[in-house]
């Protein structure tokens, strides 16, 4: 028995039961009561809505859950964003679903809303995924519409979008299973096909009340615009529906009509099962991941056994690169070590830091992958650049800058995993946020900042300070202490991968266990875009 194994296990798995528990409360959207008056109108939740439409045999990934989390606390909250969205199967065709959820202020879009919606759109457009709208909205929020409608990101974004996955060919279906309202109005008439449900979809630009007040004609929602009236008066709409199953049945049989994609050709044989079982991963990190551990272990939690080749393994250690296969992907894993190392020349290198060499074989292996075709996937547990005049003298800035380089340039699809630190300008070398990953997933173990919460505590305590002092206050070291204590406090709940999720930093938090199926999943999404442009990396620094 390994005691210290089984710590580090019993932590992880402590976190990740308290991410479950969180995403428990989500799912219940806007409470016990809204879902019950949703049950009361024959309607199914968005989350029985997508459990009725997917292939319950295959995966179904659920993309922003946190988005919005302990956010919009002076509007009652908007669990999920008011949506409910992910990727899974459809008649066995991987698609794009985004439900919204009346449950919470009658489907309406907060800011964090518009955001997520977008960012659906954008992994659809991405990987050329059919998306399903399951649409039952009362349109923006209006207390915030002005964080919501104007700009190049706004609600309006949405519709173009939808015109854009058009001219694409990427399929786009509408069951309007509610409200659709105003400008929301545009989304199911863009989409390829839409379908209604008898009684309960509707579909106005302004409703019976507004359309009183405008020009005093009185109507009642299903002339103006229910099901009927769109399927046989304005041929709007393409069917109707009594139920939302029946309405639902219709999606899949469009679905399984599909013609098949093409693909980029991503190398893929039969998978073989990792070399270590997928719950050893909850063992490997020390609680608040505070001790060094060998990310060679994780990567044997996650690859097919005896698939990993090393790429440059006695040349910059602090970062791992090499070939492997995951669920019979061909794949480049680029990996910060976090074990203490010692270089050739035998120096000392820090876990989790990117020194010189590290940095230049990282961007290496990348053009390599690039030149093969190969999708990278990077494990990020990061403390940033070395620093020092040592470093500098060497060109660290140089160096690094060829890695952000070669990650802002490649073209071939990137996966990020963040299992552990994600600090300064560590998070853009190993392909954070900014760097347009496919996809990005944090573990319950992830921390997302500019630096360290123990340094930034410390320097913003120094700023503090002498501003303090600065006005002639008085700060004994009692006040030091509780400054520094709150300061940390504000820090550490900015750096948590519950922040960086409700912001959708990233778009999931993820069980460690799982990374194996989220990123193979991941990569079957990239494989239906079969287009790539050519890989260019612009002026280096020698």
């Amino acid at each position: 028995m390994n005691l210290e194994f089984n710590r580090n296990e019993d932590a992880m798995k402590l976190a990740w039961s308290q991410v479950k528990q969180r995403v428990a409360k989500i799912a219940k959207g806007g409470g016990d009561k809204a879902i019950a008056r949703q049950k009361e109108r024959n309607k199914l939740t968005p989350r029985e809505r997508i459990q009725y439409l997917v292939d319950a045999d295959k995966p179904f990934i659920e993309l922003g859950a946190f988005a919005g989390y302990e956010m919009y606390e002076a509007e009652g909250g908007c669990p999920a964003g008011g949506t409910v969205s992910g990727i899974g199967y459809i008649s066995g065709r991987q698609c794009m679903i985004v439900a919204n959820d009346q449950t919470v202020k009658a489907g309406a879009w907060f800011p964090i809303t518009g955001k997520k919606n977008l960012r659906m759109q954008e992994i659809a457009m991405e990987n050329h995924l059919p998306v399903i709208y399951l649409v039952d909205s009362a349109g923006v929020y209006l207390p915030m519409q002005d964080e919501i409608f104007p700009d190049k990101e706004h609600f309006g974004r949405i519709f173009r979008n939808n015109a854009k996955m058009s001219a694409m060919g990427i399929p786009q279906i509408a069951a309007v299973m509610g409200a659709c309202v105003a400008g929301g109005a545009y989304l199911p008439i863009m989409s390829d096909e839409t379908l209604m449900v008898e009684g309960n979809g509707s579909i106005f630009l302004a409703g019976p009340f507004l359309v009183k007040a405008a020009i005093g004609e009185e109507i009642d929602a299903e002339t103006l615009g229910g099901a009927t009236t769109h399927n046989a008066i304005s041929g709007i709409a393409d069917y109707k529906f009594a139920a939302e199953q029946a309405c639902l049945d219709q999606v899949k049989r469009i679905v399984s009509k599909l013609g098949k994609p093409a693909t980029a050709g991503f190398n893929r044989c039969s998978g073989v099962a990792p070399a270590l079982p997928a719950d050893h991963i909850y063992g490997i990190q020390a609680p608040n991941n505070s001790k060094p551990y060998d990310m060679q272990t994780l990567i044997d939690c996650i690859v097919d056994a005896n698939s990993f080749d090393a790429f440059k393994n006695d040349y910059g250690k602090s970062i791992i690169c090499g070939y492997a296969r995951i669920d019979g992907w061909a794949v480049g894993i680029v990996a910060n070590q976090r074990l203490v190392v010692k270089s050739a020349k035998g120096e000392m290198q820090m876990g989790g830091v990117i020194y010189n060499d590290s940095a230049d074989k990282a961007a290496r292996f990348i053009m390599n992958c690039n030149q093969k075709k190969i999708p990278l996937v990077f494990l990020q547990d990061v403390t940033g650049f070395m620093v020092g005049s040592r470093s500098e003298h060497s060109g660290i800035i140089k160096d690094g800058a060829k890695l952000v380089n070669a990650v802002a340039n490649s073209v071939v699809p990137k996966f990020t995993i963040i299992v552990g630190n994600s600090f300064g300008a560590g998070n853009y070398a190993m392909c954070g946020k900014a760097y347009d990953p496919r996809f990005i997933y944090a573990w319950p173990s992830a921390k997302i900042a500019v630096m360290g919460g123990e340094q930034a505590a410390k320097t913003l305590l120094q700023i503090q300070v002498a501003n303090m002092k600065a006005q002639g206050k008085t700060v004994s070291p009692e006040d030091e202490q509780q400054l520094l204590n709150d300061i940390k406090n504000r820090y550490e709940k900015q750096t948590s991968p519950y922040y960086a999720a409700a912001r959708l930093w990233v778009d999931a938090i993820i069980d460690p266990a799982e990374t194996r199926t989220v990123i193979s999943e991941a990569i079957t999404a990239a494989n239906h875009n079969p287009q790539m442009d050519d890989f260019k990396t612009g002026v280096f620094q020698v």
